[in-house]
């Protein structure tokens, strides 16, 4: 009897455990079955948005009044810098090719470099079939596409070049204003390349937190986790392979020891395996929503990231669309966030934004969508607002709440902050556009003083589309030397008689607006990434012009934009090989706030300048905030007392103390020291009695065309003639 129970105990134990290990690998293969499913949407759905990425940055360039006029002008030059190796070094597309309206090659770039059209006899049978479905399209257009919207000019497709698939997006050149028309037909046609390769796979997997994943061509094996990738007419050009997540076989592994102690201790090894199966079940599935929350949210906020709020955004929009409400869109960033970065550390700027985002969390309803876009910028989307009263009530509350004191890394901190604000209401408002808006009004914030709100007006559009007019008049002004030149205002010894140099200023004479103020257009300059241009242009005309005259030195100013630019030494030493002037006879004006910056490579390029012989002023001493710590560790050459404190000495005792403080610390640092703005000989007489080296000012001279100056300081010895020229 004891043998039959315990038999029967034993059968039952035994076909329960074989129930639950045939259940367990029955589990696990559906899980990973399950498991490789989803990777696969995944990478099809990367895949799709990474051609979109490639529509995206391909569109930035191909609706451009400038790309349609200097492609069918065969502007060579143009086309390299902003369609073509543009593309390559900002985007990483890695061919280019720009044809007529006859599909004939006028430009191609390959990996960075211009090459000779017939390459493009190579790609051209591959590429065809899509620039023949877009000729048909620009040729027959669609009424309209799904969404009510009109269909996009736009042709993609998956092809193989030499053996490699990419991605192709063909695009007409059209117009991005009333200003430019063309007869249908004669659109040229704007091709980018993008190779699919391990990076731009290893970006798709990386989004989703997948590992190994690689490009496998046609000719090696193929895995189960691997999806093709097929062009429009069904032909697989490659496939994307990856490792294979397998949460079920992982389960098995881990479970094993438990099912072999299982067989020699039953009821303990069945009760361990169900234990441990739910224990590792919980921890997939925690895994599982861990992995769900990162991508939709910020690591060091837990705010929603970009991807959540523009969701949330166009979400927001249908609401309003349905039900008449109306909502607002705000963009915050802090003020001065760099400052704090580099006086306290990044951790301080890190917890600075954490105690940001807590704070917004605090000030808005549970209703409304606090989200980080990175960096110091945030966006929030308040639903239901009654007016834009209510959402300025708001605004304001977020401002004070800024301005209460930060606690970091044991000190207090103020800082503020600026706001963009624009509302939409009703269906036809787009997210990209109500972003934008937003943008702007942000922009305009920082611009009036910033720690404000600014609400988007419709003329801020308008001022968009000014700096824009004035950008393209710059290009082609300094394309055809018309409208900029430089003045020189000499800088005499202390005695006033003796010039010790000449400072380049430049003008700008405007056909239809007149003389513009250089701050407005430089600005637009920095703003547009026109600078360096501008900025090379001028010290190529000071350096030209200083060689055929026998000032000591010309100075001239440089943009903090141009000091980061890793190759601006070599650049300045180009100019000055070509133009033959000794290093020693220029000068180069900064602003305090480059050296604020305390960036690496700012101060490599002063140290590299300096090396050469060429020395380095600092302008506008006393307006901002240099430390003493600064200016010797950067070891600046002159200090330029700016002209408002110059100003104040005739009547103003503690602008005459400031001035003498300023002009002592120059003695006791061992620099030069030049006073801006001398009008008066009462100001004249303090500064010399003060020590000053070097004066400025329409006291002695204005700025003078350059054939004054020249008659003022005299041609160099033989080259009166060349000198006369430039005059």
């Amino acid at each position: 009897m004891t043998y039959q129970v315990t038999l029967t105990v034993l059968a039952l134990a035994a076909f329960a455990l074989v129930m639950v290990v045939g259940f367990g690998f029955y589990a696990a293969v559906q899980t990973d079955r399950a498991s490789l499913e989803r990777q696969k949407i995944f990478f099809a759905n990367g895949l799709q948005d990474q051609i979109a990425t490639v529509e995206r940055e391909q569109e930035s360039i191909s609706v451009w009044d400038d790309s349609i006029l200097n492609a069918k002008a065969g502007n060579e030059q143009w086309m390299v810098e902003n369609i073509s190796v543009w593309m390559y070094t900002y985007y990483g597309h890695n061919r280019v090719y720009v044809l007529d309206d006859a599909n004939r090659p006028i430009h191609a770039m390959q990996e960075g470099k211009v090459m000779p059209l017939a390459v493009y006899g190579a790609d051209e049978p591959a590429l065809r079939p899509t620039i023949e479905k877009l000729r048909q399209l620009i040729t027959q257009p669609p009424q309209g596409n799904a969404s009510g919207g009109p269909t996009k000019m736009v042709a993609e497709d998956l092809v193989s070049l030499g053996g490699k698939p990419a991605i192709l997006s063909i695009a007409p050149l059209v117009p991005s204003s009333d200003r430019v028309t063309q007869a249908p037909g004669s659109e040229y046609l704007h091709v980018s390349i993008e190779f699919i390769n391990d990076a731009v796979i290893g970006k798709i997997a990386e989004k989703y937190l997948l590992d190994g994943a690689h490009l496998l061509l046609l000719s090696q094996p193929i895995s189960s986790a691997a999806i093709p990738l097929m062009n429009s007419r069904g032909v697989i050009l490659g496939y994307i392979g990856w490792d294979q997540e397998r949460p079920g076989l992982t389960l098995v592994r881990k479970a094993g020891p438990a099912l072999v102690a299982g067989v020699l201790f039953a009821a303990g090894a069945l009760i361990f395996l169900l234990r441990r199966l739910r224990r590792t079940s919980l921890a997939l599935q925690t895994s599982q929503a861990q992995a769900q929350y990162l991508a939709f949210h910020d690591t060091l906020t837990g705010l929603p990231n970009r991807a959540l709020f523009e969701d949330r955004l166009r979400r927001a929009l249908l609401t309003t669309g349905r039900d008449t409400a109306r909502m607002a869109l705000f963009y915050l960033d802090i003020d001065r966030f760099k400052h704090v970065n580099d006086t306290l550390g990044h951790p301080a700027g890190d917890e600075l934004v954490r105690q940001t985002a807590t704070r917004l969390q605090q000030t808005v309803r549970e209703i409304d969508t606090v989200a980080r876009l990175g960096g110091d910028e945030f966006a929030i989307i308040l639903v239901d607002v009654r007016d834009i009263r209510a959402a300025e009530d708001v605004s304001e509350r977020l401002l004070r709440k800024m301005q209460e004191p930060f606690r970091l890394m044991d000190d207090q901190v103020f800082v503020s902050a600026s706001i963009g604000i624009a509302l939409a209401s009703g269906p036809q408002v787009d997210a990209d556009d109500l972003l934008r808006k937003a943008d702007i009004a942000l922009y305009e914030a920082k611009k009036n003083g910033r720690g404000r709100h600014q609400v988007f007006a419709g003329d801020m559009d308008d001022l968009l589309l000014h700096k824009r007019k004035v950008e393209n008049e710059l290009r082609s002004a300094l394309a055809g030397g018309t409208g900029i030149k430089l003045a020189y205002q000499p800088i005499f010894t202390a005695d006033g008689r003796t010039i010790a140099g000449a400072e380049a200023l430049i003008r700008w004479a405007h056909e239809i607006h007149g003389a513009l103020p250089p701050q407005q257009f430089i600005a637009i300059a920095e703003e547009r990434g026109m600078i360096g241009e501008l900025g090379k242009w001028v010290l190529g005309e000071a350096c030209r012009f200083a060689v055929g005259t026998q000032l000591p030195w010309v100075a001239v100013n440089v943009s903090p934009l141009q000091l980061r630019d890793g190759g601006f030494a070599d650049e300045v030493a180009l100019i000055l090989a070509e133009t033959g002037l000794a290093p020693s006879r220029l000068q180069l004006e900064i602003t305090e706030s480059v050296l604020l910056e305390n960036n690496d490579t700012t101060r490599t390029i002063l140290a590299a300048l300096r090396q050469t012989g060429i020395r380095v002023a600092l302008d506008d001493f006393g307006t901002g905030y240099s430390s003493l710590n600064y200016l010797r560790r950067h070891a600046i050459d002159k200090l330029k007392i700016d002209r408002s404190f110059v100003r104040l000495l005739d009547n103003d005792r503690s602008s005459t103390a400031i001035v003498k403080a300023l002009v002592d610390l120059a003695i006791a640092l061992d620099v030069e020291v030049t006073a801006e703005g001398v009008e008066t000989e009462e100001q004249k007489a303090l500064l010399v009695g003060m020590g000053c080296h070097q004066l400025q000012g329409y006291l002695l001279s204005p700025p003078l065309e350059p054939a004054q100056m020249l008659a003022l300081a005299g041609p160099s010895p033989g080259e009166g003639r060349s000198a006369s020229a430039l005059g």
